[in-house]
């Protein structure tokens, strides 16, 4: 009884531990910036699970920026998931965005497209569960060609993840850290940018999964990098396939 006891003690101060260094990490961080901005990201989404093996989402975003007062962007995604074994998956996505471009001689709202192909893996240990992603992105602007100045824009992008499962609470805490190597032509290439962000989700029987988030980013490799603080609410529908094959 002491030896579980001890064991849970030591899970709750190794998760304290993790969100505290992450929290001092990036408080440390706000003192060697550039511009500082609050932004604000809003999603709303359908699930469809066709199988164990696929999984199918459909999602509308809009994103607000200088002190969310201001559209950055909205856009359209959609995306596909394969459970290759066992907490291993492959995934992929495709994304039409109309981005505010408010800066500049010239100004208006852009078309976009980015599309981008995912492997991840997640497992369990005692309450915490811990995933890991491999992503690559590419976003160039429709209409706009190589010669005109418009090159792909490509990212490979690193992330680790831990949720704790509290139990009797609905609540859990999640929190991630990502890394983003930015590659592009006639651009500064190598690692771009970092995120680190705490959420927690909340499942509603009959009725959908809302989330929200807190998001710290930052830029890297540049004098002064610019910092933003983001904050997140989603929401969620899954529908599962029911249907059975009947029996001849």
């Amino acid at each position: 009884m002491k030896n579980q006891i001890k064991g849970v003690r030591l899970r709750h101060c190794f998760l304290l531990n993790v969100i505290w260094v992450a929290m001092l990490s990036g408080c440390l961080s706000f003192g060697q910036s550039g511009d500082s901005d609050w932004g604000s990201w809003n999603t709303i989404g359908l699930e469809y699970k066709l199988d164990k093996k696929w999984t199918f989402s459909l999602e509308e975003q809009l994103r607000l920026k200088e002190d969310i007062s201001v559209i950055d962007e909205y856009f359209t995604q959609l995306n596909a998931e394969y459970k290759l074994f066992k907490d291993f998956k492959l995934a992929g996505g495709l994304r039409y965005i109309r981005q505010n471009d408010n800066q500049g001689n010239i100004q208006g709202y852009e078309n976009h497209f980015r599309f981008n192909i995912d492997a991840s893996y997640k497992h369990e240990i005692d309450d915490f569960k811990l995933g890991y992603r491999l992503r690559y992105q590419n976003k160039n602007e429709l209409g706009v060609s190589s010669e005109e100045g418009d090159y792909a824009n490509q990212n490979v992008r690193l992330k680790a993840s831990v949720e704790y499962n509290i139990n009797n609470w609905k609540l859990d805490p999640k929190f991630s850290a990502e890394l983003f190597n930015h590659f592009e032509k006639e651009d500064d290439n190598g690692f771009s940018k970092y995120r680190l962000t705490f959420g927690t989700d909340y499942k509603i029987k009959n009725f959908g999964e809302i989330g929200v988030f807190y998001r710290f980013e930052k830029e890297l490799n540049v004098d002064l990098p610019d910092v933003t603080n983001i904050i997140g609410l989603k929401y969620m529908y899954t529908i599962k396939n029911k249907s059975k094959k009947k029996k001849n």
